[in-house]
């Protein structure tokens, strides 16, 4: 039998990513939803089994996103749409926080459809500075006031709020840096890479001396499609990320390495806000949804060089 799969933010990175492999499977009818507003057209998988339909709307909008649950009657969704990135969340308080609007209109969509589970992406920023490491699941200190993860805590508790009142099923992944072929030039890989490729000057805010943890996007993939196919992380959270720790002054200096580039490294003025002195996400459920090693990162990044989806244009 068919499942029906709506697939919101699917034009962005990871919800297009994530879209090309759940349409991989002919037994999956896909529907991504996007407003354009970051997402491109250009990052909608086509199928070859004919099974992705990409209507333009945008969740924050009931009477745009109603009409789409009300003709397709979906049993799963994964709610990727959200406004992104560091400067523009942070220029944009208020933007993002009308995402507030369309986590409530999907939740009750969902509801009243008979949607089986819904699948949200929180974040890290969830953690805020952290307190502690590695970040588990269950100790989340809630520390932070940007609204990028206020917005992000509150979409969680709408899930288990929507649990207790309606009995509809969700499964959250918090995620950590993703990274990719289809990733956009304003996150910090491609950012460096494109530098890299042409000569250009690399800049880095503050000292670099900041850690990330980065995943690739197929361990990403493996993980979350995982949890869809094999029932788990049912009611709950799962950390997506990698435990392996980078200064971002060292990755822009393996970069820098890999690519056999002239850039030279330009320290800026640190952020005065979003940007967090350290991340390492307790990944026990992790691997339980992955059930293999992570790609190492020199591999990933090898693999973003060779991709059609990545240009230095």
């Amino acid at each position: 039998m068919t499942r029906k799969i709506l697939v919101t933010g699917g034009a962005g990175f990871i919800g297009s990513s994530l879209a090309e492999r759940l349409a991989k499977d002919p037994e999956n009818f896909v529907v991504v939803v996007d407003s354009l507003l970051t997402g491109s057209l250009s990052k909608v998988p086509k199928s070859i089994h004919q099974n992705v339909k990409f209507i333009k709307a945008d969740v924050n909008f009931f009477k745009d996103i109603g009409s789409i649950f009300s003709a397709y009657k979906f049993d799963y969704v994964f709610h990727y749409a959200a406004v992104v990135g560091v400067k523009r969340t942070l220029a944009h308080p208020v933007m993002v926080l009308n995402d507030l609007k369309g986590i409530n209109n999907i939740l009750s969509l969902s509801k009243n459809t008979g949607v089986k589970r819904v699948f949200y992406t929180s974040s890290s920023e969830v953690y805020g500075e952290p307190v502690e490491f590695p970040q588990n699941e269950h100790t989340t200190p809630l520390n932070s006031r940007l609204p990028y993860a206020i917005v992000k805590n509150v979409g969680e508790a709408y899930l288990r709020s929507f649990k207790k009142e309606y009995d509809l099923d969700f499964t959250i992944f918090r995620l950590f840096n993703t990274y990719g072929p289809k990733q956009s030039s304003d996150f910090v890989i491609t950012k460096f890479l494109t530098a890299a490729l042409k000569d250009k000057d690399i800049s880095i805010y503050g000292d670099g001396m900041q850690t990330r943890t980065f995943c690739y996007i197929e361990d990403h993939l493996d993980a979350t499609t995982n949890a869809l196919y094999n029932n788990l992380v049912v009611n709950d959270v799962a950390n997506i990320g990698t435990d392996k720790e980078i200064t971002i002054l060292d990755l822009a200096k393996e970069i820098i390495r890999m690519t056999n580039s002239r850039s030279n490294l330009i320290h800026l003025p640190a952020l005065k806000e979003g940007d967090m002195t350290r991340r390492q996400p307790d990944i026990t459920r992790m691997l339980e949804l992955l059930n293999r090693g992570f790609t190492p990162l020199e591999d990933g990044i090898k693999s973003i060089i060779r991709s059609s989806h990545f240009t230095t244009v």
